[in-house]
């Protein structure tokens, strides 16, 4: 049955009147969430710049500009996260170095490996691993361990650094965990600058350990623990290092370590020598 002319007129407007509803509708809608998706969009941005600075400002400098900066960052921050592909990472991760101890030094070493299978992805703050960031915790494990008869490994030292606030979130360990924590656990502790090479081969000529942190080089390609551990007779450095055992089976030159050694490290550093 056909519609009259006033009905279709009249169904005409309502329909025209409900999308235009719509439409106000949706504006509205846009309107009031259009700060909310802005405010997201940065505070997105931010935690970009914040955990990835260096991508951030890439766009800014030359090559050579960047690797300037990535060194300063090296030099004096406190990034000591491993790349999952780094040699040393892969080399170490998933095995179990378990009852390994150095006795070529004046002391025997107890040794901890970072990305042991036991424990490599075992929490270190609320982001962090083991694994990737926990070398200070694992250097500081293999100097109580080897001191005293306590046997702390990283798992349990990983959880009194992060409860006690020395880990860094998203890069690593504030330095003052070496030097605080070497006191809690009994040990005579000194800082030692990197102009004072005599000290530290004195020091392992004396059955000491040293903790060093170390800068971009051999060792790391940001920030890095590791545990001077002995000097031979040719005055070649042995040392513990948290994730490479290879390294840890060389003899390294002073001049290396101490060329390499964190020109930006607080609390005593870069070097700190500890013993009972």
């Amino acid at each position: 049955m056909p519609l009259a002319p006033k009905t279709a007129a009249t169904l005409a407007k309502i329909a025209i009147q409900a999308a235009k509803d719509d439409e106000t509708r949706n504006k509205i809608i846009f309107i009031s969430l259009a700060p909310i998706i802005s405010v997201l969009f940065i505070l997105a941005f931010i935690v970009y710049v914040l955990t990835n600075p260096i991508e951030m400002i890439g766009t800014f400098f030359t090559v050579n500009e960047l690797n300037v900066v990535k060194d300063l960052r090296s030099q004096y921050g406190y990034e000591q996260l491993i790349n999952p592909k780094d040699n040393s990472y892969v080399e170490s991760s998933g095995l179990n170095f378990s009852g390994i101890s150095f006795k070529d030094g004046a002391t025997e070493v107890v040794y901890y490996n970072q990305a042991d299978e036991r424990w490599k992805d075992k929490p270190y703050g609320r982001t962090g691993t083991i694994g990737r960031s926990g070398c200070g915790p694992t250097s500081l494990s293999i100097v109580v361990s080897s001191f005293t008869d306590k046997k702390v490994d990283p798992v349990q030292m990983s959880k009194w650094a992060y409860e006690n606030g020395y880990y860094c979130e998203g890069a690593g360990s504030y330095h003052t965990l070496i030097p605080d924590g070497a006191k809690h656990f009994g040990l005579k502790v000194e800082g030692c600058t990197s102009s004072e090479p005599q000290r530290i081969v004195d020091a392992l000529s004396q059955g000491k350990l040293v903790i060093a942190i170390m800068a971009k080089g051999h060792f790391t390609r940001n920030g890095h623990f590791i545990v001077l551990r002995g000097v031979t007779s040719d005055k070649k450095i042995l040392v513990a290092d948290p994730v490479s055992r290879t390294r840890s089976e060389e003899k390294w030159e002073l001049s290396i370590i101490l060329d390499e050694a964190n020109k930006g490290a607080d609390a005593g550093g870069p070097f700190w020598i500890i013993s009972k």
